[in-house]
């Protein structure tokens, strides 16, 4: 029986302070790659990518988004997965090369970091922790961050195959361990035996009666993810009002108007010699103009 796609279960050990959450990723997965061509390595790391950001994200009880970014000097030199409070997801990928050849991520992402960034929408306090890029997977990069950030005691599996991606977090409680010591060490030693392939093709009841089938575990409703970007028109010319007038009217003067593309969805926004003069005029409404698809 195939795993329920685009969904997230979030499951409690009763009597136990451990929690957990499910992902699985297929339509979501393949919107993301139908836009750009990327070679089957950065496509698998980025399947990787957005079932850890949709994990990670869940934890976050905030209207806001999370980031997960790989930043390296290798053959990959960048891959940005997000995901936001209601479950939209979205990714993007820069390679160099696109020959890229199976490699562990240390080695796709040579002297690289992972930076997982929390971006609320009603404040601007971000956050961003940072940690070095010196493992052979994802899974075990994350893992690094939360044990440097002295946070939760937090594990995480990935799995992706090119096609759909997957992903399982175990997550201890604060508090005092209530009524069973052990369950933590125990839970994340059942959760290691996991399989690539159990993770990708296996519905969350039976991934979990699979794991902790001795355990007394609830497993409540999912929650749907879905491919979303939050690109807009807006958010371009406030980029280009970043620039500064004059940058943008010698853009206008070089190239006649102002072309841009969000990497994440391949949406063009065009913008004229009259949309600049307005963004400068002091009128803080974005030029009319529409997205060219």
């Amino acid at each position: 029986m195939p795993a329920v796609a685009d969904q997230v279960h979030r499951f409690l050990f009763e009597h136990a302070n451990v929690r957990g959450e499910l992902i699985h990723l297929d339509d979501s997965y393949r919107e993301v790659l139908e836009r750009r061509g990327y070679p089957e390595v950065v496509a698998r790391l980025l399947g990787e990518s957005m079932a850890a950001a949709g994990l990670l994200s869940s934890t976050i009880k905030f209207r806001g988004s999370l980031i997960l970014q790989i930043q390296g000097k290798g053959p990959v030199t960048m891959a940005v997965a997000s995901a936001t409070h209601d479950r939209a997801v979205r990714a993007v990928a820069r390679y160099g090369d696109s020959d890229v050849r199976d490699a562990p991520l240390n080695r796709l992402c040579t002297d690289g970091y992972l930076a997982i960034t929390i971006d609320p929408e009603e404040t601007e306090d971000r956050y961003q922790g940072i940690v070095a890029l010196d493992t052979e997977s994802l899974s075990e990069a994350v893992d690094n961050y939360f044990a440097q950030s002295e946070q939760l005691p937090t594990r995480i599996w990935l799995a992706c195959d090119g096609e759909r991606a997957a992903g399982l977090l175990l997550q201890r409680v604060p508090g005092e361990p209530a009524g069973d010591d052990d369950a933590w060490n125990r839970a994340e030693h059942l959760a290691a035996t996991i399989t690539d392939t159990e993770l990708l093709e296996l519905p969350a009841e039976d991934i979990l009666g699979r794991l902790f089938h001795q355990e007394e575990v609830r497993l409540f409703a999912p929650q749907p993810v879905h491919f979303h970007c939050q690109c807009s028109r807006e958010r371009i010319a406030n980029v280009l009002v970043s620039l500064g007038g004059d940058e943008a009217r010698s853009i206008i003067e070089e190239q006649g108007a102002i072309e841009a593309e969000c990497e994440f969805c391949g949406v063009g926004y065009t913008f004229d010699a009259v949309d600049v003069e307005l963004l400068f005029s002091g009128d803080k409404q974005p030029p009319p103009s529409g997205a060219i698809h």
